[in-house]
């Protein structure tokens, strides 16, 4: 299937993450935040990238813009909890920058393989 980067700094939620889109068939990668997770995209071609938006080092937002930059094409499920503001703001943001699906926290393991199969039909049409 694709081969999927994880940007996330809760080790728990990554892990059931790359279990979820393991036993889906896709090939998983993992980073704990923005910055290990663009190093990593320089080095692994990916399809995907579901990427937290409040995170240490660099942030969501940051890390969006960065990957928009140096990979146009690539497909970006953004996710976020909140914080201080808000989830909707912060994935509305995220959607501006370049987001190509959004998933509040928490979400059900079905959400999330709906979004990335949603991204990689847009990506495999696109």
């Amino acid at each position: 299937m694709a081969c999927i980067l994880i940007i996330d700094d809760e080790a728990d939620l990554r892990a059931t993450m790359r279990a979820a889109l393991e036993k889906d068939g896709h090939e998983v990668f993992a980073a704990q935040n923005g910055e290990d997770g663009l190093a990593q995209l320089e080095r692994i071609p990916v399809e995907l990238v579901i990427t937290d938006i409040m995170m240490p080092e660099k942030d969501g937002i940051e890390t969006i813009i960065a990957m928009r930059r140096n990979h146009p094409d690539i497909r970006i499920i953004a996710i976020s909890g909140g914080g201080n503001v808000g989830k909707t703001h912060f994935l509305t943001m995220a959607e501006k920058f370049g987001a190509t699906q959004i998933l509040a926290k928490p979400f059900l393991r079905q959400q999330l393989l709906d979004a990335v199969h949603a991204s990689l039909n847009i990506a495999a049409q696109g």
